[in-house]
């Protein structure tokens, strides 16, 4: 590899000049950034193409499909046909995680259990699932089989589905983007192409292809996997492609999640406001779920929710991007880095560019960490609160401890005129990605391997 490659016509050595994190990034150190970007809500909303009537937009629209998942998938029957995640204090793992480290963590820890979403099993449940649902709508209105007014069981219906077998879906994925996609696109008709990078479980792909889904594997990563699944489909045009990178759908699908979350919140009598701040950590791979995600937090609890991303050392692209201020313009390859982890769905090496754009004026920091962290986690997760999740799922853990004791985020809430006694009242909300569907197998295996890192 060039020891001082160009980057956008600069060489890299001049950006590690001017953006001495990137030694950090590049030594595949634990890191964490603040933004120095991001401006007051009101502020930043005002420049957003997006709104909260999109947003109200989209979950109005999953609401219609409600009695459609009902007959289709039984297991959201207890959910009302909503495509919903419970939200849970996790005291046990609190006390575990401030014995570990030897300090109190501000606040109370609480998860968000997308990791459990019916159907799929992760929060690419959320925007997957969704922007599947806006496709079949919209073929089904234009081929006039279905008007304003009608219940959407009928997508259920032999006739329906004749008509979306005619149409294809396909996208690129490190494994359960795919696995979304392809269960609701297949259960509604389509036929359905996954593009698998090579970071993908065997498993998902068994899944996939079990539900009759078309899977594509690549024995590059995930970059590769999308463009090779845009490049098919832009030859036909009856082909709907998911652009994780750059779909508004998709984000929009995600953001859903925070006017749910909202109600859950209130009806468990948590306070979210100026003396009760709201913390997220959100696992982030290209961006797009936890784009969508903290968009939408913004948009409910404005100033008063401060969210942060999640990444693997050896795949931090959304750091990379947004700390350059380069974007989608750089990768984590171009510091020479492998993209290798063990938390398949973060395993990207260059963010969207849509989404950084739109999320920079709107997003509190990110940070990294490295694999075994996230297996000790796991582990110490699986004992105190009986909860078992994938690798990837445990990155927003650490972002709490973080905020207590890292020099650069615990500098955090001082520069935005947070209190101690704020802190202390405030709630730490770990985003859990995904997990549920994993093998019992593999599953032992992700524990094992956490637990032996935990007696060592």
């Amino acid at each position: 590899m060039d020891l001082d490659p160009l980057i956008c016509h600069k060489p890299l050595s001049r950006w590690m000049a001017q953006h001495p994190i990137l030694r950090d990034i590049r030594a595949l150190r634990e890191t964490a950034w603040v933004n120095p970007g991001m401006l007051p809500t009101a502020q930043a909303l005002s420049g957003c193409p997006l709104t909260l009537a999109d947003v109200e937009d989209a979950s109005d629209r999953l609401d219609r499909f409600a009695d459609y998942f009902r007959t289709a998938f039984p297991e959201t029957r207890a959910w009302g046909g909503i495509l919903e995640s419970p939200v849970r204090a996790i005291p046990a793992m609190q006390h575990c995680l401030e014995a570990d480290h030897g300090i109190p963590l501000p606040g109370r820890l609480w998860i968000k259990l997308d990791s459990h979403l019916p159907i799929s099993g992760s929060i690419k449940a959320r925007g997957g699932i969704y922007e599947v649902l806006k496709t079949a709508e919209d073929i089904a209105l234009r081929h006039g089989l279905l008007r304003p007014g009608d219940p959407y069981r009928l997508f259920d219906r032999p006739e329906f589905r004749a008509v979306l077998s005619q149409y294809s879906i396909a996208v690129g994925s490190t494994g359960n983007l795919g696995l979304s996609i392809g269960i609701m696109g297949a259960k509604l008709g389509f036929r359905v192409t996954v593009h698998m990078s090579a970071d993908a479980r065997e498993w998902k792909k068994d899944l996939l292809r079990s539900k009759g889904v078309t899977v594509m594997e690549y024995p590059s990563d995930y970059s590769a996997a999308v463009a090779q699944g845009r490049k098919e489909a832009e030859d036909d045009p009856h082909c709907h492609f998911v652009d994780d990178e750059n779909s508004q759908t998709l984000f929009l699908g995600y953001a859903v999640a925070a006017l749910r979350l909202k109600v859950q919140l209130d009806r468990a009598g948590v306070r979210v406001d100026r003396e009760h701040p709201l913390f997220i950590y959100l696992p982030c791979g290209v961006g797009g779920g936890p784009g969508g995600v903290a968009f939408g937090l913004k948009l409910v609890y404005g100033d008063n929710a401060h969210c942060f991303f999640a990444e693997p050392t050896h795949s931090c692209c959304m750091l990379l991007g947004l700390a350059t201020g380069l974007n989608h313009h750089i990768s984590v390859q171009d510091l020479g880095l492998d993209n290798r982890t063990a938390a398949d769905g973060l395993a990207v090496g260059r963010a969207s560019g849509f989404v950084g754009k739109l999320l920079a004026p709107f997003l509190s920091g990110c940070y990294s960490l490295e694999d075994h962290r996230m297996y000790r986690m796991l582990a110490q997760l699986a004992n105190t609160e009986a909860l078992r999740l994938e690798p990837s799922a445990l990155a927003g853990m650490y972002g709490p401890v973080l905020l207590a004791k890292d020099p650069i985020l615990s500098a955090y809430p001082a520069q935005y005129g947070l209190t101690s006694t704020q802190l202390v009242q405030s709630t730490q909300l770990v985003w859990a990605t995904g997990g549920s569907m994993v093998p019992p197998e593999e599953m032992d295996r992700y524990y094992a391997k956490g637990q032996a890192l935990l007696n060592s």
